[in-house]
Order: structure tokens, then sequence, then C-alpha cells
């Protein structure tokens, strides 16, 4: 049963709600964003605002959302072929597996309803969604994308 449908708040304020961060360094993460693009979790962290763990652990507490370390999990590449490189890279997911209409991806933001939309879109499922953190993510891409790109 898809939870996304009644999660419309932004990871920003999630993480305000749990005292990761606060109103002032949301602020300066927004600007940035502004100026020049790219996902507020990843420039919370690059900030130094907050870590890629507590971002995670905030989302799998307050949404109930599974945490999958994808170090040491393996992926088929037909399933990594379900999304193109530059959607997972643009919103840091993967795929991870894929039964009957049912697409399960890692993401290192579930809230980011846009990203979860298009993917469904490209591949006509539905998508289940896990947290990741962003390097786990962004490690798994370039595994796994090398070759398609």
């Amino acid at each position: 049963m898809p939870m996304r449908r009644i999660v419309n708040k932004q990871l920003g304020d999630l993480l305000i709600e749990r005292g990761v961060i606060n109103e002032h360094q949301l602020e300066k993460a927004l600007a940035v964003q502004k100026e020049r693009g790219g996902l507020i979790g990843e420039l919370l962290v690059e900030l130094g605002f907050a870590k890629e763990e507590d971002i995670a652990q905030s989302l799998t507490a307050q949404y109930g959302f599974p945490y999958l370390p994808l170090s040491n999990y393996d992926i088929n590449p037909e399933i990594i072929n379900i999304v193109p490189g530059r959607v997972a890279r643009q919103y840091l997911l993967i795929p991870i597996d894929k039964i009957s209409n049912n697409l399960t991806l890692a993401m290192s933001n579930p809230l980011n309803v846009q990203a979860i939309e298009d993917v469904e879109l490209l591949s006509g499922c539905s998508v289940q969604t896990f947290v990741s953190t962003s390097s786990d993510i962004k490690r798994a891409i370039d595994k796994y994308y090398k070759d398609k790109e």
C-alpha cells in the first residue's frame, strides 16, 4: 500500500522538526538551491548542516520507509535498464527490484514526489521506496550505469 500519497511534507521541514537542522540552515540551503539547483538533502550535507545518516534515519523514523544499505546489495542489470542513468543521477535514486508491476527504488529522499511520479511515468510501474544515503546511491549509480552512458 503506497504511503507516499499522504506525504506532502518537505524534507527540510522534517529535519527541522526532528532537530537535525534549524530554520536558518534550511534557508541558507534553499538559497544555494535557488542559485545553482540541486537536491536539498545533498546541499544540507555539502554545507555541513546534516549528515547523510541523519537524513536517512529521520525518514525511516518518521515515515517508516525501510532503510537499505546498498553497499552489499546486488542489483540485476535488467532492473537497472528500467530507469535511465540521467534520471537516476538527477534524483539520486536507483531501481533495485521489480515484482510484476511494482518497482522498488532506493532513494536518498523518498519525499520527492516529483521523482517518484517521473519514474512511474517512465517505467509504467507502481513505485515502492527504500531509503539509502546519497553516497551509497552515487556509488551504486557509478557501478551499475558506467557501461550505459
